[in-house]
């Protein structure tokens, strides 16, 4: 599975965006506008960038609607991403800048950072729709964590977020539970 680097972008920003709700094992991690530049240092994003309460306030608002993609099928996803192209009022542009050859971008410069948010995750998740690469977006699989993750790897085989260790723990709690079964 390859998908050109533009997407992949915007899907780790959206998986690292989702992940800052609070969860099973996590508090919310996008309270403060320090939380939101580590963010979008981590995840940058060309255009105006006012960084006060009001962008943060509208970039926390937009969570559940990026992590309504996680809870459906691919199906499903489709009138979630095409409400979120309509609320951006997407316009497809191709661009070229800093370094990174042609790619695409959906909304002007000058639009509200959520927006430009939701319409890249959403063009995103086109390119993952119509590659027929939806079962590649997940949640976590162990049972004391809900983060999400879009797994890259070569067979599909990755079951658990990079978030907290979970695979790490997962593995320690099968072999102790190997063991006392075989003590036992």
């Amino acid at each position: 599975m390859v998908f050109i680097h533009d997407t992949r972008q915007s899907l780790t920003a959206a998986v690292h965006l989702v992940n800052t709700l609070p969860g099973i094992d996590r508090d919310d991690t996008l309270r403060t506008l320090g939380d939101l530049d580590a963010y979008l240092a981590v995840n940058p994003f060309t255009g105006m960038l006012r960084r006060d309460a009001s962008e943060l306030a509208a970039v926390r608002s937009i969570r559940p609607r990026l992590r309504a993609l996680w809870d459906v099928d691919r199906d499903g996803a489709v009138p979630l991403v095409n409400e979120m192209l309509r609320d951006g009022k997407a316009l497809p542009q191709l661009t070229i800048h800093d370094g990174y050859d042609w790619h695409i971008h959906a909304t002007a410069d000058d639009s509200p950072l959520q927006t430009r948010i939701l319409v890249e995750a959403a063009m995103a998740f086109v390119d993952v729709i119509r590659s027929d690469e939806y079962d590649r977006v997940r949640v976590c699989s162990a049972d004391d964590c809900d983060a999400v993750y879009v797994d890259y790897s070569k067979n599909g085989s990755k079951r658990y977020c990079d978030t907290g260790n979970c695979g790490n723990r997962m593995n320690v709690n099968a072999y102790r539970r190997r063991k006392a079964q075989e003590t036992a």
